[in-house]
C-alpha cells in the first residue's frame, strides 16, 4: 500500500503538516441563509464594479501630445464574474470544496493558465491530494505547452507517491526546456525526489528519463551527476563513483561532478578525490562557481586531518581570489590549529572586513565564529578580558549559548572550574538542543582539567535525560574508561551494541581497551575485526588492529597497517602507534621524524606523551 506523504505548493514552497493527511475534501452545498448572503455580496460587487466603469468621470486632458494607452477591458462576462467571485467567497468563507469546484470550471471556460493555477492552489491548502492532481492535470491537458502546468503535476505526483507516472512527464518537461533552462532542471530533479520513500524506484524513473540527455554532449555532465546522486542517495558508493566518472569525462570544467566526488569523499570512497584534483587543474578562472569546489576540498581535507594539503588549497585561494571571505576564515581556523596565532588573527581581521562590507546573510553569520575565534586567540594567550571583550560582540540570540560556552571555558582556563560549571547550567535552553549541548561542554571541561570522575557523572545525567542517544552512551563509556571504571564502560558499550549493533565505534572501542591493557585478546579480535567488517575504511579502527598486531608479536604486520592508516589520517594517536612499532623494530630515525610531526599536531597529547616517556625518546 502506498503512503502519500505531504504536499509542497509548487509556488509558495509551503508544506502541510505531517499530522494532517491529504485526503480529497467533499462539495458542500451551501446553507439556505449562507446562500442569500453570497449572492447579496456577489451581485453588490459586480454592480459596483459596473457602475464604477460606466460612471467614472472622463478624465481631464491632459496638456501633452503623448497618446494616452486605451483601457484593456477584461473579457469576463457577468455570469463569469459572478462565478469568479462566488468561488472565492466560499473558499474565504470555509467551504473550499465548492470554490475549488467552481474556480475549476472557470479555468476550463477561459483556459486561462491563472485561474488553473488558484484551482490547484485551493487544493493544496485544503490539504487534498487528488483534487489538485484533477486540477493540474485538467491545466496540463487544456494547456500542453505550459511547462508550469506540469511542473506542478509533477510535484503532486510525487507528494501522493504515485511516482512511476512521474517518468513521461519528467521527460516532457526536460525536452521542452533548452539551454541553461534544462540544465538547472536536470540538477534541480534529486532534490525534487528527495522526499520519496522508495529510493530504488525513484532512481529507475529518473534513470529512464534522462536517457536522451546523457546522449547528448551539452547536457551529459549535468545528467550523469544526477544519476550519481540518486545512487548516492541509497548508499551506492560504485555506481555513484562511476557516474562522476563519465560526468567528469562529459566536461572536467564542471563543478557539480567535483562536488559530487567530494561527497563521495567525504563517504569514504578515496578513488573520488582523483576526479577532484583534476577538476582543479581544468577548471578555468572565470568560472562562476571558482571558488566553492577548492574551498569544499579544503574543509574535506581538513576534516581529514590532512592539514598540509588543506593549507596549500587555502593560501592559493586566498591568493587568487583575496576578496572572498569565505576562504580566509577557514585559514584562520587551520592557523589556530596549528598556534599560528599572529597569522590567524590577521586572516580573521581580513574575513571581518570582508563579511561587514557584504550584504549576504552567510558571511554576516559567520561573523560570529570569528569573534569566537578571536576569543579563542587571546584565551590562548592568557588575554582573557580581550577574549571577553570579543566574545561581548556577539548579540543574536541563537549564538549566545555559543559565546556562553566559550565564556565557560575561559573561567576554566583561569582555575576557576566551579563557576564555569555554575555558569553552564544557569544558561537557559532557548533550542532543543542548548541542553544537550550543555552536558557535552560541562563535561569536557571536567575532562580538560582531569576530573574523570565527575565528568563520567555528568555524562551519566546527559544519557538519563536522553536515553534514545546513543553517542552520549558512547561517550560516557569513553569517560569510565578514563575514570578507571574499566567494568562501567564495557557495561554501556556491551548495552550499546544491543541497542545500535552496527556501531562499529563500540566494538572498535571495546576491543581496543583489551588489546591495550593486554587482556582477552581472542575476544578483542573478535570486536576489532567486527568493526573493519562494518567501517572497512576507518582508519581509526585500523590503528585498534595493528595495535592488536603488535601486542600479539606481529609487529610486521601491525607496521604495514599502521602505516596505511597514517597515510590516510595523519592523527597524533596513529602516530604514537606507529613511532613505537617503528622504534621497537629498531628504526628510531623514522620513529622520530612521525613523533615530531605528531608533536606538531598536538603536543600534548596524552598518549604520544606517554609513549615517549615510556620509551624515553626525545624527537
Amino acid at each position: 500500500m502506498k503512503t502519500p506523504h505531504c504536499l509542497v505548493n509548487p509556488l509558495t514552497r509551503s508544506h502541510c503538516s505531517a499530522a494532517a493527511p491529504a485526503t480529497a475534501f467533499s462539495i458542500k452545498p451551501l446553507a439556505s441563509g449562507s446562500k442569500h448572503l453570497l449572492l447579496a455580496l456577489c451581485l453588490a460587487g459586480w454592480t459596483l464594479a459596473v457602475a464604477a466603469q460606466n460612471t467614472a468621470p472622463t478624465p481631464a486632458p491632459v496638456a501633452s501630445s503623448a497618446v494616452q494607452p486605451s483601457p484593456v477591458n477584461s473579457d469576463l462576462s457577468a455570469q463569469l464574474f459572478y462565478q469568479l467571485l462566488l468561488g472565492e467567497l466560499n473558499v474565504q468563507g470555509g467551504d473550499p470544496g465548492a470554490g475549488f469546484s467552481l474556480l475549476l470550471d472557470a479555468a476550463r471556460k477561459q483556459r486561462d493558465p491563472q485561474l488553473y493555477r488558484r484551482a490547484v492552489e485551493v487544493a493544496l491548502q485544503a490539504r487534498s491530494g487528488e483534487a489538485a492532481l484533477t486540477a493540474a492535470r485538467a491545466w496540463s491537458q487544456a494547456l500542453p505547452e505550459s511547462p508550469e502546468a506540469d511542473r506542478f503535476l509533477l510535484q503532486i505526483l510525487l507528494a501522493l507517491n504515485r511516482v512511476e507516472e512521474t517518468g513521461p512527464l519528467l521527460k516532457s518537461l526536460l525536452a521542452r526546456a533548452s539551454g541553461k533552462e534544462r540544465t538547472d532542471t536536470i540538477n534541480a530533479i534529486p532534490q525534487t525526489f528527495a522526499r520519496v520513500p522508495d529510493k530504488a524506484l525513484a532512481q529507475q524513473v529518473v534513470r529512464e528519463a534522462l536517457a536522451p540527455q546523457l546522449q547528448l554532449p551539452e547536457y551529459a555532465a549535468a545528467a550523469w551527476t544526477t544519476v550519481g546522486r540518486m545512487a548516492l542517495a541509497q548508499e551506492q558508493w560504485a555506481p555513484a563513483l562511476s557516474a562522476a566518472r563519465r560526468a567528469h569525462e562529459s566536461d572536467p570544467g564542471a563543478p557539480l561532478p567535483a562536488l559530487l566526488a567530494l561527497e563521495l569523499m567525504e563517504r569514504g570512497q578515496t578513488e573520488a578525490e582523483v576526479l577532484v584534483r583534476q577538476h582543479l587543474q581544468a577548471r578555468t578562472k572565470t568560472d562562476a562557481d571558482r571558488i566553492t569546489v577548492p574551498l569544499t576540498y579544503a574543509r574535506i581535507l581538513l576534516d581529514l586531518q590532512r592539514t598540509a594539503e588543506a593549507r596549500t588549497q587555502l593560501q592559493e585561494l586566498t591568493q587568487s581570489h583575496p576578496e572572498s571571505a569565505e576562504p580566509w576564515l577557514l585559514l584562520a581556523t587551520l592557523q589556530i590549529q596549528e598556534n599560528q596565532l599572529p597569522a590567524a588573527g590577521a586572516s580573521l581581521q581580513k574575513y571581518m572586513t570582508l563579511a561587514r562590507a557584504s550584504s549576504d546573510e552567510r558571511l554576516a553569520r559567520g561573523l560570529t565564529q570569528a569573534y569566537l575565534l578571536m576569543a579563542q586567540i587571546a584565551e590562548r594567550q592568557k588575554d582573557f578580558s580581550a577574549a571577553n571583550a570579543w566574545l561581548d560582540r556577539i548579540e543574536n540570540a541563537e549564538d549566545i549559548m555559543a559565546a556562553q560556552v566559550r565564556r565557560a571555558s575561559l573561567l576554566a582556563k583561569q582555575g576557576q572550574l566551579p563557576q564555569a560549571r555554575a555558569l553552564l547550567r544557569s544558561q537557559p535552553e532557548r533550542r532543543p538542543e542548548d541542553a544537550r549541548l550543555k552536558y557535552v561542554v560541562e563535561a569536557q571541561l571536567l575532562r580538560d582539567n582531569r576530573a574523570y570522575q565527575q565528568a563520567y557523572e555528568v555524562y551519566g545525567e546527559a544519557v538519563a535525560r536522553f536515553p534514545e542517544d546513543t553517542e552520549l552512551v558512547y561517550d560516557q563509556a569513553m569517560m569510565a574508561e578514563k575514570a578507571d571504571r574499566l567494568d562501567a564502560m564495557e557495561k554501556l558499550l556491551r548495552q550499546l551494541i544491543a541497542a545500535k549493533p552496527d556501531h562499529h565505534h563500540a566494538y572498535n572501542a571495546l576491543g581496543y581497551s583489551f588489546a591495550e591493557r593486554g587482556v582477552r585478546l581472542p575476544e578483542a579480535r573478535q570486536l576489532i575485526e567486527k568493526a573493519v567488517e562494518l567501517a572497512p575504511g576507518d582508519a581509526y579502527i585500523q590503528d585498534s588492529l595493528a595495535w592488536l598486531e603488535y601486542r600479539q608479536g606481529n609487529l610486521a604486520k601491525a607496521l604495514d597497517i599502521l602505516r596505511a592508516a597514517y597515510a590516510k589520517r595523519p592523527d597524533v594517536e596513529i602516530a604514537a602507534h606507529l613511532g613505537e612499532v617503528l622504534w621497537v623494530q629498531g628504526q628510531r630515525e623514522q620513529a622520530l621524524k612521525i613523533w615530531r610531526e605528531a608533536l606538531l599536531l598536538s603536543n600534548d597529547n596524552a598518549t604520544l606523551q606517554e609513549t615517549l616517556k615510556r620509551l624515553q625518546a626525545k624527537p
